[in-house]
């Protein structure tokens, strides 16, 4: 996510709201493409715990190559820009998706206005958590973001995680969420959350 970044910066007005560095509700590329280049990108546990909220649809690319990650950071805001519209058709908003990480590993939440609670594990040192319920378990990652952390999942998983979930029961917007998904490998999908 940085040379091609500082290359970008040097066109002007580029990070002006909707120009190519400003992404989907007024994020920063450059930032999330700094934060993640100058490796500053871990979630410590002690900072996963507290509540945290809905803000954007969430995405990144798997790849270390720093060139790569500059350009995969802007494709991840064209991939939340698309993917935008089906949440807010699947009814995800800032009121109604939450979740509350607790010091005894006890996660509480909502999706879509559907509850979830359980425990998770998090390994900060490679920013996988496991979110376990009654019913199921998830495997995840968080990463730091300019403005919070993001919640993401590999790509193939975010329509298990949304049927699972109960969030929404087969209509055309999943299979709109998962086709967006399948047409990029290397991509984790999710939500970006804030406190």
């Amino acid at each position: 996510m940085a040379v091609a970044a500082v290359i970008m910066v040097g066109c002007g007005g580029l990070g002006a709201p909707g120009g190519l560095l400003s992404g989907v509700n007024g994020t920063s590329v450059l930032g999330d493409v700094l934060v993640s280049v100058l490796g500053i990108n871990k979630v410590t546990e002690a900072n996963l715990v507290g509540n945290w909220k809905y803000r954007a649809p969430g995405c990144a690319f798997t790849s270390d190559n720093m060139l790569a990650k500059a350009g995969g950071e802007v494709a991840a805001q064209k991939i939340e820009a698309e993917l935008l519209p089906h949440y807010q058709k699947l009814g995800i908003n800032s009121s109604n998706t939450y979740f509350t990480f607790k010091e005894d590993k006890t996660f509480s939440g909502k999706l879509a206005g559907k509850a979830l609670s359980g425990t998770y594990a998090y390994d900060a040192n490679n920013g996988t958590i496991t979110l376990k319920t009654l019913l199921l378990s998830m495997n995840g990652f968080i990463t730091l973001n300019s403005n919070g952390i993001s919640l993401l999942f590999e790509s193939q998983k975010i329509l298990s995680v949304l049927q699972t979930l109960g969030a929404v029961s087969g209509n055309t917007t999943i299979a709109a969420v998962s086709e967006i998904s399948k047409n990029y490998s290397g991509v984790r999908v999710g939500f970006d959350l804030s406190r």
